[in-house]
């Protein structure tokens, strides 16, 4: 393995279970929260931030939020970083 290569961005998408979603409103819009975008810094930190739909119907504009300080929310974070630490270190290289 070379460790010398630069990866600029590790992500992925968490669809947040139906339980643990929340409303905020940006612009006089109200979103319901469905997806955690979650980032590894290159500090080894998480960054996290919600995106959803508009209440009302429709797609809305591609809007972040931030995520509430909730630790079942924090396990979630969690849970998904490390699922998706074993699925990439399981992966079965180019198809």
């Amino acid at each position: 393995m070379n460790s010398d290569l630069e990866v600029s961005a590790l992500a992925i998408n968490v669809m947040i279970p139906q339980a643990l979603r929340w409303t905020d409103t940006r612009r006089g819009e109200t979103f319901t929260l469905t997806t955690l975008n979650v980032r590894l810094l290159p500090d080894g930190h998480l960054a996290v931030k919600a995106y959803g739909r508009p209440v009302d119907g429709g797609r809305g504009a591609y809007v972040s939020f931030p995520v509430p300080d909730r630790p079942e929310l924090a396990a979630l974070v969690s849970d998904a970083a490390s699922r998706a630490g074993e699925l990439w270190a399981a992966h079965g290289g180019l198809g």
